[in-house]
This record gives C-alpha cells, sequence and structure tokens, in this order.
C-alpha cells in the first residue's frame, strides 16, 4: 500500500510541475493545480477508507527501518486529516483562480508544497521528521503570506516569520534532549522508552516535553502565545487566510497525538502529565479570544479571533481524555475548519462590495448586493457561533456533554458564556455591515459583481458545514473510533513495531 506516501508525493509532484510552468499561461498553472488537487482528493479518500476499518498502515520509505528514515503512519485520525485538507485546499485554490493567482505568480506551487508540508505532518510517525514537515510547510506559509504584499501585511508577516523560527530553534532543542535520553525519536519506540526509562531521567524527560508542548501550543495559538495569529491571518490575502484555517489545528494535531501516545496510557510515571495544563489553558483562551472578536475593528479580525477561540475549544476537548470527548473534539475541529475558512472568504466578498469602507466595522457604510452577502454571512456566523441546527451547535453539545459532573459547571459557564459573547459579537458585525448599511451613492461606481468562482468555492465550505450535520451519524461514528484508537495507543505502537525489523527486539 502506497497511499500513505502518495499524500506526500502528488503534491511535491505537483508543486515542482507548478513551478515548471510558471512563465507559461496562468490557465497552464491552473490546470496543473486542478489535476494536482484532483489527485489528492482520490488519494485522501482512499486513506479514509482503508483507516476507517481501523486498519494502521506503516510506510517506511526507501524501505529504511525507522529510526534511520522517515516512517509513515496513517490511522483513522492521520486520513481525516488529510482529506479536510484536500478539501479545504480545493476550495481555496477555486476563490484564488478568480484572478488574485494571476498577482501571485507562485501561489499555485507554493499550495502544493504547504499540502506535502501538512499531509506528511498528519502521517509521519518520527518527532524530527515532524519537525520537517513543520518546516516544509511553514516555509511554503512564508511565501502564501507576503506574495505581493506591502505595507502592512509585510509587517505582520515578519512577525509570523520572526515567532515561527524562534519555536522551531526551541523544537530543534526539544528534539535534542528527548533523543540524548531516549536514543530515538519514532514515536511508537518513544512511547515503550519512556514506559521503561531510568527514574533518574524522568525530570529531564519531563523538561525536554514540557519544551515541546510550548512548541506546539504556540503553533497552535494557545494563551499566552496566541498574538501573533490575529496580525497575520488578518492581513493575508482570503484565500490563504482561509487555508491557514487548518494551520493552528496541526499543533492541536501535534499536542493530541505526541501525548496520547508518547506520553499516554503506555508511558508509565509520566503518562498524561500534559493534560492538567491544558484545560485552565484552553478555558483562560477561548475568554481572551472572544473579547479580541468582541473588541475588532476589522471583519478580518474578528474571523481570526475566531479561529484562536475554535483552537482553545478544542484544547479543552481533547484534555478531559475521554473517548467522547476527544471524539467530539474531531468533530468540532472538522467543523471549525470549515466554517472559519468560509468566513474568511466572505468576508473578502463584502469587502469588495463596500467601497471605501472595506471591512471597518468602527462605523456603517455603503453594501452592494447586500442580499447574497448576508445570506452567505448568516449561514457562517450561526454555525461558527454554535446555533441550531448547523454543525457548530452539534459540535460544542457533544463537548458539553462529555465534560465530567465535577467539571461541569465553571467548563459549561466559560464555553457557554463566550458562545453568547461570540453571538453578540458577530450580532453587532451584522447590524453594522447589512441592517445599518447606507445606500450606494449614486455618483460612487458600482463594484464588479462577486466572481461566480468565488462564490462557488464559499458555498462548498459552508456546505462542507451543512454535510457534517446530514451525514452527522457517520462523522460522529468515525471520530469517535478515531478518538478510541488514539487513546488506546498499543495497536498503533504494534503496528509500527512489527514493521520495522529493528523495533522488533525488547527495548534497552
Amino acid at each position: 500500500m502506497h497511499l500513505p506516501v502518495l499524500a506526500i508525493l502528488v503534491p511535491l509532484v505537483f508543486g515542482a510541475l507548478a513551478l515548471l510552468v510558471e512563465r507559461r499561461s496562468i490557465a497552464t498553472m491552473r490546470a496543473v493545480g486542478a489535476l494536482g488537487l484532483a489527485s489528492l482528493l482520490v488519494v485522501a479518500v482512499a486513506l479514509v477508507d482503508r483507516a476507517g476499518s481501523g486498519v494502521i498502515d506503516v510506510y517506511l520509505v526507501g524501505d529504511w527501518p525507522a529510526r534511520l528514515g522517515i516512517a509513515l503512519v496513517a490511522d483513522r485520525l492521520g486520513a481525516m486529516l488529510v482529506l479536510a485538507t484536500a478539501v479545504l485546499a480545493t476550495a481555496c485554490a477555486l476563490h484564488a483562480a478568480s484572478g488574485w493567482d494571476a498577482r501571485a505568480t507562485h501561489f499555485h506551487a507554493l499550495l502544493q508544497f504547504q499540502l506535502a508540508g501538512l499531509n506528511g505532518a498528519f502521517l509521519t510517525g518520527d518527532l524530527f521528521n515532524l519537525f520537517v514537515f513543520f518546516e516544509v510547510m511553514l516555509i511554503a506559509s512564508y511565501g502564501l503570506l507576503l506574495s505581493g504584499g506591502r505595507g502592512q501585511r509585510m509587517r505582520a508577516g515578519f512577525h509570523y516569520v520572526v515567532f515561527n523560527i524562534a519555536a522551531s530553534t526551541l523544537f530543534l532543542v526539544a528534539l535534542g534532549l528527548l533523543y540524548g535520553l531516549l536514543g530515538t525519536l519514532n514515536m511508537a519506540e518513544m512511547a515503550l522508552r519512556v514506559s521503561t526509562a531510568d527514574p533518574a531521567d524522568l525530570a529531564l524527560i519531563r523538561a525536554a516535553s514540557g519544551v515541546l508542548l510550548v512548541v506546539f501550543c504556540g503553533k497552535a495559538a494557545l494563551l499566552p502565545l496566541y498574538l501573533w495569529l490575529p496580525g497575520a491571518y488578518s492581513w493575508a490575502p482570503a484565500p490563504v487566510a482561509a487555508l491557514f484555517a487548518i494551520m493552528t489545528k496541526v499543533g492541536v494535531y501535534a499536542v493530541l497525538r505526541v501525548y496520547t501516545l508518547v506520553f499516554g496510557s503506555t508511558a508509565g510515571p509520566l503518562a498524561g502529565w500534559a493534560w492538567d495544563w491544558l484545560l485552565p489553558l484552553g478555558l483562560a483562551t477561548l475568554v481572551l479570544a472572544t473579547l479580541g472578536a468582541l473588541a475588532a475593528t476589522t471583519l478580518r479580525m474578528q474571523v481570526a479571533y475566531l479561529v484562536v477561540a475554535s483552537a482553545a475549544t478544542l484544547f479543552i476537548a481533547f484534555s478531559l481524555g475521554t473517548p467522547d470527548a476527544v471524539g467530539a473534539g474531531l468533530y468540532y475541529l472538522l467543523h471549525s475548519t470549515f466554517v472559519a475558512a468560509a468566513l474568511f472568504l466572505v468576508v473578502d466578498l463584502i469587502r469588495g462590495q463596500r467601497g471605501a469602507r472595506r471591512d471597518l466595522l468602527d462605523a456603517a457604510g455603503p453594501l452592494h448586493r447586500p442580499a447574497l452577502l448576508g445570506t452567505l454571512f448568516a449561514v457562517a456566523a450561526v454555525s461558527i457561533a454554535g446555533l441550531p441546527p448547523l454543525s457548530g451547535f452539534f459540535g460544542k453539545l457533544m463537548i458539553l456533554d462529555a465534560v465530567p459532573p465535577g467539571a461541569r459547571g465553571w467548563v459549561w459557564s466559560i464555553v457557554l458564556g463566550t458562545s453568547l459573547m461570540s453571538l453578540i459579537a458577530l450580532a453587532r458585525t451584522g447590524s453594522q455591515v447589512f441592517w445599518r448599511a447606507e445606500p450606494w451613492p449614486a455618483a460612487a461606481p458600482v463594484p464588479a459583481a462577486p466572481s461566480r468562482v468565488q462564490v462557488i468555492a464559499t458555498l462548498a465550505l459552508l456546505g462542507c458545514g451543512i454535510a457534517l450535520v446530514l451525514g452527522g451519524g457517520a462523522v460522529v461514528g468515525y471520530t469517535e473510533a478515531a478518538a478510541q484508537q488514539l487513546l488506546a495507543p498499543e495497536a498503533y505502537i504494534d503496528a509500527a513495531r512489527s514493521a520495522t525489523p529493528q523495533l522488533r527486539a525488547p527495548s534497552p
């Protein structure tokens, strides 16, 4: 089975092809990008179909043992995130094809390279290669964020680059410490070596894994390391900001994967040590992000803070550590990724129809074509605020239902309170932009209608949120099965070790 490596190889090949045809017409570049995304969707669907049966595929790239080469592991969680990434990227590329990609020469190549980094991060079974795929993903994201940029976007992009370089440096420090203490960075083998580690080394292992936790939480925009995100996301071009909606989820995924596998139920004295920190930090981040959405002066800044709030909600769910909570969190991860991305695209459509007001919220202004834009915004706002009957409501309802009785009072109060605050923030935005909209000035030129492909891309992402409701039984069944597989890492460890000759012998 070559499916795991194809999820990385396909975007790498088509990214290279996109570079080769850059001097040809934009239509040629779009055709290469579309063919690459279609191929990746086929691979992702096949991965989900295979992983859905409970099979854990281990792929040794080059047939090198895992200690010496790249080991890819495709389970339910990794396959699900590869498919979500492919669907999201397809909508973003479609939106960019309305004309923005012609101004950003390297867009299609960088998009493919970022997909290779994202898919590699979701499928790798080795911590060092997780770092490598993080860097592939980040380098591509630097180019996407800064393409055609100037002024404020360049300033926000500089902050984004500096923060991630600092985080990557800490990542390498943590990896060096863990390798020196455990002698391997293969996560399956690390899980066993942590459980049998010398008691004298436990404090150092905890410290090194704590540095790693800081890195992952920084990339997921958890308090106090979230300040980089609103500026970077709010100044990114719309299709890039929409694609970045899954970037914070990579940090959340890394925490979930490493701290349920390496420091999970098999880790002995260090089992589950990190989760006690994540629940209070997630709740505090949720409160601050919601306040940021209330205080936002632009539409894009408001959506960026809602992305931070969605990551905080995921940390709350995952920190509970039960199959029901983790399964609900995975459902909410899919919902928040698609709906937040759709909101970035809706905001871009609104900006083009408000004249000089663009996306400013400090005063009402003129708005052209309010019916279409208002409908799109209303669907996205209802979903991200967690109102019935859309996916945000069911995601939050399942998370709240999974909270243990002893913590329900304060967790429910904060989650429901911040949901109300988010609803108020979005209602204020709707009132300012749509209800109080002024007539279009007769002397002003009428803005061009939103591109058909832009509207289709936005509808596709909103449709994904609706599909999570219509197909809720199947999706929830899959996410709950993925949660059970994640919280019982023995099958993952056995699969990885049985595929690796050097790991078949008992751990020292």
